[in-house]
């Protein structure tokens, strides 16, 4: 166990120092870690905001404009044009055709799809059922690990039936379109209620090379952190070895000098500080000790000549 008291001044201030910048290291680091995540993760939502917006601009155009245009068509043949998820991901497609984009996903995962390739998965039927448990939940937010694969940031709505329009194809098979049940069967897609949340709108995005780059952040500000640091510490160190240590040494030394009955050596008073004012102190201590010894001395000269008279009598 480290002996304080064995420990020189110079060394237990470094410790001191030492001490405090471990802590300030550990704090600094945490609190900084934090804030690069929350930024990260800002940085994230943003991107996918921007994506659910994007694909709600899609839907609603799809709704508002297209459908309308292609209605008069359905009785002869099913438009999957005319349906706004199809539409959403075939603009996703074309956005992730490009390589910089290939990881990012959307889905509009349903429990029970009229498409079987929108059926949620285990991950996306976890959060459907999240939504409806939670009825009043608008959004979700979080990582999906996805090992070996790199980790996916994802936002996810709620897919809520809140037009009876929608339930002409999605309510019983015999109030769907022919052409409807011609290509995609009477056995999924139906059933569905009004106001029921039949399934989840999501949009991920990759997340490792986001946080990756807010720790290669981190570690960078660490390391100028720690060698400001030493730097402080070596200049402080410095700075107490020539006035303090040095200067206490040497008047370590006079004393020591001086206790052996060497008073001319005098304590050097090189500046106005705390350590100025000791070597000052220790000098008129010197002078007041040199005085005393030299006033004993004429004592005792004074008492041999007394004696010697005495006895010459």
């Amino acid at each position: 166990m480290l002996n304080l008291q064995k420990l020189k001044l110079g060394q237990k201030f470094t410790l001191l120092l030492f001490m405090v910048f471990l802590g300030g290291i550990l704090a600094s680091g945490l609190a900084l870690a934090s804030v690069l995540n929350k930024s990260a993760e800002a940085q994230l939502t943003t991107q996918a905001l921007m994506l659910m917006e994007t694909m709600n601009s899609v839907r609603s155009y799809t709704v508002d404009e297209v459908r309308p245009e292609l209605n008069k068509h359905l009785s002869a043949e099913f438009l999957p044009e005319t349906v706004p998820a199809y539409s959403a991901n075939q603009v996703f497609g074309i956005f992730r055709s490009n390589p910089a984009y290939e990881e990012f996903a959307y889905r509009e995962a349903t429990l029970n799809p009229t498409n079987l390739d929108d059926k949620a998965d285990e991950f996306e039927a976890t959060l459907v059922n999240f939504f409806r448990e939670r009825p009043n939940r608008e959004e979700l937010h979080g990582v999906r690990k996805r090992f070996p694969l790199d980790d996916q940031f994802y936002i996810a709505r709620p897919i809520q039936i809140t037009k009876e329009s929608c339930l002409a194809c999605h309510s019983t098979p015999d109030l769907a379109p022919a052409s409807m049940i011609e290509q995609y069967g009477p056995n999924n897609g139906f059933g569905w209620q009004l106001n029921e949340i039949v399934g989840a709108q999501i949009i991920a995005v990759p997340a490792n090379q986001v946080f990756r780059t807010a720790s290669k952040s981190l570690i960078l500000i660490l390391g100028i952190f720690i060698a400001v640091f030493a730097l402080a510490i070596y200049f402080v160190n410095f700075w107490l070895n020539r006035y303090v240590v040095r200067p206490l040494n040497r008047m370590s030394e006079v004393a020591e000098v001086v206790s052996m009955g060497d008073t001319g050596a005098e304590f050097v008073q090189q500046s106005q500080d705390e350590v100025g004012k000791l070597a000052e102190s220790f000098n008129r201590m010197r002078l007041s000790l040199q005085m005393a010894m030299n006033r004993l001395e004429r004592y005792r000269e004074g008492r041999r000549t007394g004696s010697k008279n005495y006895t010459s009598q």
